[in-house]
This record gives structure tokens, C-alpha cells and sequence, in this order.
């Protein structure tokens, strides 16, 4: 099946078409396919805000850290806060590996806990704002802050511009990006040359993989696996993910209703930037519109 102008609706690039259809102003979108060629719909260079998925690039910030040695992923927060010299706010008992995994106890907005760690998966933004000045207090003593570590350690190497990957405001939510620039990122999750193998595999690894906890639109999960800063799919349902997909599909959502999702086993990832929040119409559209992609993706 084709639509008017000769693109076939049942291929990436006629289902990307479809994002035409939704109800938002702006949407670009793009696929990288099995073979690492990409195929995208819109403006790939428009700058959108990020919403959550911010959290991807402050996790990948932070794993950088954690592989050049500025601390490790089982320090606290005062291990880190003594080595540095700097105060972090923040539960000083909270590691590294919480915080990245939703597992600290931290609220959503606040830093402080409402529940002990380990004990329930707590969606947090104030988490990685903590996550981000542990970074900062870091690499303090060569000039830099997070957004500049995250320039000099992530968007420099894969060829970021500055201006299409926006490192400004809360690293739990801030950041603005573009379709290009988030596709790149994503042909880095699925061949990574910036961190370890097996940091890297450990990132997509459940983290105290037991812990039940909310998707925030979705409801709560029975359990909610998460990786360190990467939502993994798992059997979650309700999901924006299709039930269709594999359960090792990670990435994130953004409230600013946006997205990002990748599959190392088949190579294949798909960014969608829009400038609508998030809310019915998305939760209508998503998963059915991911399902497809899936398929079209990966068909023999």
C-alpha cells in the first residue's frame, strides 16, 4: 500500500508519514534500521524540548564519569562530596546506582526521600539533578560543570553541535534537542564507543530488578525493571512500547511528548519529537505506532 506521492505506508518511511496525522503543530521523526542506514520524516534539525528523556543524556553523562574514574557507581553521595571537597544536596547515603535507577527513595521534585532506598521505584527528576551536580563536583577542578562535561565527554566525540543538543536547566527534564542530534545518540546506544562494554551492558541490566513503582501516564508496574537511567520494557502494561516488541527494548519518554527507544539485538532505534505534552492522544497513538515500526523494522 502506498500513500498519494508514492511512499509505501507499511515501511518506516510510511509510518513516520503518519505522524502528520497526530494532533501537535511540529513532530520530526526518524528510524535507524538493521543495517545502520536512517530514515527520517520532518525537520531533523527543529529543536524541541526533551521533557524526560533528557534523562538519557545525563545517564550517559554520568556513566562517562563512572568510566574515566571520577567516582563509581556504589558511592554515595558524601563518598563523593569528601573526594571532591564539594557539598552535594541530597540523601548523603544515596550511591550512584539509585539515583540512576529511580531507586534512591528521592521524590520526584525534592530532594529528599520519601520512602528508604530499595524499596520502591520512584520516578525522580531531583534524582539526576543531584546525579549532575555529583558530576559537576567533580571535574570542578578543570573549569568545567556538567553541561561542559557533557559537551567534552559526549556531544563533542559523536559530533553534536552544541546548538542542536541543549544542555541547560534541570538534567532530570530541561534539555532541548533535535530529531539529528537524538538519532545520533541513538546509533551510539546501540554501538557504543564511548563507555565500556561491560559498563555499558550493565546500564541495560534491571536494577534491583523486584521493585514495583509507576511509568508516570501509565500507572503503576508489578515489577517496573529499569536499567541505570534507561527504562527497560520488560512486560510492562500499560506502556508506550508495543506488547509486541521485546522485553529488552530500553529508552525513555518525555512529557513534552517525545520519545526515544533503541534494540541492540536487532540494531534498530526511533526518535519522535513533538511539540505537544504528552496525555491521551499520545497514550491513544504510541504504542500501536511503535508496534508498527517494530514490525516494518524487522521484517525478513
Amino acid at each position: 500500500m502506498t500513500v498519494p506521492g508514492g511512499v509505501p505506508t507499511t515501511g518506516p518511511a510510511g509510518i513516520l508519514a503518519g505522524i502528520d496525522d497526530w494532533p501537535v503543530d511540529t513532530a520530526a521523526a526518524a528510524v535507524v534500521r538493521p543495517d545502520g542506514t536512517t530514515v527520517s520524516h520532518g525537520d531533523t534539525t527543529a529543536v524541541f524540548a526533551l521533557a524526560s528523556v533528557s534523562k538519557l543524556i545525563t545517564a550517559h553523562t554520568v556513566l562517562c564519569a563512572v568510566a574515566e574514574g571520577c567516582f563509581e557507581l556504589d558511592d554515595t553521595v558524601a563518598d563523593v562530596a569528601v573526594e571532591s571537597g564539594h557539598d552535594v544536596d541530597g540523601p548523603q547515603d544515596a550511591t550512584v546506582r539509585e539515583l540512576l535507577a529511580h531507586a534512591s527513595g528521592v521524590g520526584f521534585r525534592g530532594r529528599t526521600r520519601e520512602r528508604d532506598a530499595r524499596t520502591r521505584r520512584i520516578y525522580s527528576s531531583a534524582g539526576f539533578e543531584i546525579l549532575a551536580d555529583l558530576v559537576s563536583a567533580t571535574v570542578s577542578e578543570v573549569d568545567l560543570d556538567f553541561a561542559g562535561y557533557a559537551r567534552a565527554t559526549v556531544l563533542d566525540p559523536l559530533g553534536i553541535p552544541a546548538d542542536q543538543l541543549v544542555i541547560d536547566g534541570s538534567a532530570g527534564h530541561g534539555f532541548r534537542g533535535s530529531v539529528g542530534a537524538l538519532t545520533r545518540l541513538a546509533q551510539e546506544f546501540l554501538s557504543p564507543t564511548l563507555l565500556p562494554a561491560g559498563l555499558w551492558d550493565e546500564a541495560l541490566t534491571p536494577q534491583f530488578p523486584d521493585l514495583d513503582g509507576v511509568v508516570p501516564g501509565y500507572g503503576r508496574q508489578r515489577p517496573c525493571p529499569w536499567g541505570l537511567g534507561f527504562e527497560l520494557h520488560d512486560h510492562k502494561s500499560p506502556h508506550w512500547l508495543s506488547p509486541d516488541m521485546p522485553t529488552d527494548v530500553a529508552g525513555h519518554f518525555g512529557q513534552a511528548g517525545t520519545f526515544l527507544w533503541f534494540h541492540r539485538g536487532t540494531g534498530t532505534a526511533a526518535v519522535v519529537l513533538t511539540d505537544r505534552n504528552f496525555g491521551d492522544w499520545a497514550k491513544q497513538r504510541w504504542d500501536g505506532f511503535n508496534g508498527r515500526l517494530w514490525t516494518a523494522l524487522t521484517a525478513s
